[in-house]
């Protein structure tokens, strides 16, 4: 009788400890790691996330009275203490006035400085931004693995300054951007991103920015733990154009190329040059554009084939290939006319 009540002394005192001991703890003061950093990494970053709204023109079918309208919304991040916010392109495009709200709830009207719809990204000013303006601290996204983890802040369905947190589920994937061109090198992440994160910064676990949410992959419209992210890298590779000059640069050859739809519809192998312009590098190294002969019809010229060896299928195909070189280098461009195929060497030069 004694040895059963002895152990069930201990059994009640042994279930007992872990209550006190919690009970002892303050959990306004507790945090597991994981938790402290994601608390911190938030409380410093999210006065750097803006609320970007689009609005737009629209005339009353019964008055004809031309009413401005909200078009859409989305999230960016100060990129600097001058004011300049960066976000997507598709969240800002056909916009009539831009507005950029502020953790703090004051509103600023908003101007484009730049616009790059083949990486969807674009740089606003707001006017008289305040003195106070927070800015991300910049990462590098080559040091990314899969398995790490990201931390987005935006403005999910208008619901402001959001945290969600995650893990960088692959790299190197490949999505559309506004104008069907390819954005290759994105991240791919399980951090919730919904409707309204467009825009908003991906983190990691020192706070420094890795990438711009800006797409979802989901058959009902809301976040099913797949979602992209531009990689830092090529952020800070296209920002300073826009800032700089409102576009993103490339060398070119001066040529005038045909269309994918004529490609496809005419089910050419290469891309057909149209025109040649002169003086231009392509008009240099010999290259043709369509012409007519005696009897005025339109005769192809030189067709692309590749460019240093990469096949080319499309204007996406030369475009990416020319924005991975710099004014003045050279490359090798092979063409086919008829049944002949030559190579011919080309110089690039800067766009005009």
């Amino acid at each position: 009788m004694t040895t059963i009540s002895l152990r069930t002394c201990c059994l009640l005192l042994a279930l007992l400890l872990p209550t006190a001991a919690t009970a002892a703890v303050d959990y306004l003061s507790f945090a597991t790691e994981d938790e402290a950093n994601s608390t911190e990494i938030f409380r410093k970053a999210s006065p750097a996330v803006v609320f970007v709204t689009n609005k737009a023109l629209r005339r009353d079918l019964f008055s004809l009275n031309v009413h401005e309208i909200p078009r859409g919304s989305g999230s960016g991040f100060v990129w600097d203490n001058s004011g300049l916010i960066v976000t997507n392109y598709h969240v800002i495009a056909g916009a009539h006035r831009l507005t950029v709200t502020l953790q703090d709830q004051t509103e600023f009207d908003a101007a484009v400085i730049g616009v790059a719809p083949e990486k969807d990204l674009a740089v606003l000013r707001i006017e008289n931004p305040p003195a106070s303006l927070t800015k991300l601290p910049v990462g590098d996204s080559s040091e990314l693995s899969v398995g790490r983890k990201v931390l987005a802040i935006g403005n999910p369905f208008g619901l402001d300054t959001t945290l969600t947190t995650g893990v960088i589920s692959a790299l190197g994937r490949e999505i559309r951007a506004p104008g069907n061109r390819t954005i290759r090198g994105v991240i791919q992440t399980d951090a919730a991103i919904n409707p309204g994160n467009s825009g908003g910064p991906l983190l990691n676990s020192l706070g420094q920015l890795v990438g711009v949410n800006t797409a979802i992959y989901s058959p009902s419209g809301a976040s099913a733990g797949i979602g992209f992210a531009i990689p830092v890298n090529t952020v800070k590779e296209v920002v300073p154009q826009l800032i700089s000059y409102g576009r993103m640069l490339r060398p070119i050859m001066g040529l005038e190329l045909a269309s994918d739809s004529w490609i496809r519809r005419y089910r050419i192998k290469g891309l057909p040059v149209v025109r040649v312009f002169q003086g231009l590098p392509a008009d240099r190294a010999g290259i043709r554009g369509a012409y007519r002969n005696t009897r005025g019809e339109i005769l192809l010229g030189d067709i692309i084939v590749a460019v240093n060896g990469k096949p080319v299928r499309s204007n996406d195909d030369y475009l990416s290939l020319l924005e991975a070189q710099q004014p003045g280098d050279r490359v090798t461009v092979t063409l086919r006319n008829g049944d002949e195929q030559r190579e011919v060497s080309v110089t690039l030069t800067e766009s005009q």
